[in-house]
């Protein structure tokens, strides 16, 4: 049975309540009134996921709420912000409880991880689309930027790279997907802490959601450098080990994407501070290269012969 739009945005009101002090209004007026701690800047980013782009279409709906405000909260952790408060904008070819109920399962539970509250949004009929925005706080001193890598900083990842885009491979040749892959696509998990941590001891960094040389890419154009990246150095999970081997695998790290790990620049003499904080943060990081004079991303193997993908990554309108 559908339910009214005013019955589904006080169905959410109820399951996505999570109180904070710094909430002065929230869901139920036009908009909410927010307090911003004195000495801190407002961090805001939104993404929006797309059935069918972004999910397959028969994921559970309790996976699409947790990936739609996990890939929001991945953004806040490249800038080394605390999560504060989010919106949320829903589009539903129909008026769903049971659906919705089960989005907000997934939804509500990395919010109360994070302490983010629920604070506005909309709702509407449509194809399925979920769109998030978060805010989140950070010392604008102590922020992490794209645009800060600087000549002879080391290049490091955070955990894995390549899972979510096997899964997808697996999935679209129609082979059963392994489980643990298939989770980390369906939920993904934001290295806020990582981030925290970093701040003031890395340089710059980004999100890996459109695949490592795409979105290193980025950082190289906004810094104005390059990078050598040793292709063979990439961290993979034994699950990726198992499935795929040779230039698959290493496609997949490179170019793949989904997998939300951070990618960052420090100073060599920063290694062990790096460390540090990934122990702070209790996620395992890897140095896969270095920082150099020029542009572009130089991928070699580990016998520094050149090597070379077909793709750096995602591009919806290519």
């Amino acid at each position: 049975m559908s339910a009214r739009e005013f019955d589904l945005i006080e169905r959410i009101r109820r399951r996505a309540a999570t109180a904070r002090d710094d909430v002065l209004l929230g869901i139920g007026d036009d908009a909410a009134l927010l307090q911003v701690p004195t000495g801190q800047t407002l961090v805001v980013a939104t993404d929006t996921l797309n059935a069918g782009v972004h999910f397959p279409v028969e994921t559970a709906a309790s996976d699409i709420g947790w990936k739609a405000l996990a890939v929001n909260l991945s953004d806040l952790a490249a800038m080394g912000a605390q999560p504060a408060w989010c919106t949320l904008s829903l589009s539903l070819p129909d008026g769903d409880p049971a659906w919705v109920d089960a989005f907000l399962d997934g939804f509500t539970a990395l919010a109360a991880m994070h302490g983010v509250a629920l604070v506005g949004g909309d709702t509407t009929r449509g194809p399925l689309s979920v769109s998030v925005t978060v805010h989140g706080f950070v010392d604008a001193a102590r922020a992490l930027r794209r645009a800060a890598a600087r000549d002879g900083d080391d290049v490091w990842v955070s955990g894995t790279l390549g899972d979510a885009a096997a899964a997808l491979t697996q999935w679209r040749a129609g082979a059963l997907i392994d489980s643990s892959l298939r989770e980390r696509l369906d939920r993904p998990v934001p290295r806020v802490a990582l981030g925290r941590a970093l701040a003031g001891v890395a340089n710059a960094c980004i999100d890996v959601s459109d695949g490592l040389l795409a979105d290193l890419t980025h950082v190289c154009v906004a810094s104005g450098v390059g990078a050598q990246i040793d292709v063979d150095a990439l961290p993979a999970s034994e699950a990726l080990r198992t499935g795929f081997g040779g230039d698959a695998r290493r496609h997949l790290q490179a170019a793949g994407g989904d997998d939300y790990e951070l990618c960052f620049t420090a100073r060599s003499d920063e290694r062990d501070a790096v460390e540090a904080a990934a122990c702070e943060a209790g996620v395992a990081v890897t140095r896969i290269g270095t920082v150099v004079a020029g542009e572009g991303v130089d991928v070699r193997g580990s016998d520094g012969a050149p090597w070379g993908s077909d793709s750096a990554g995602w591009q919806h309108f290519a």
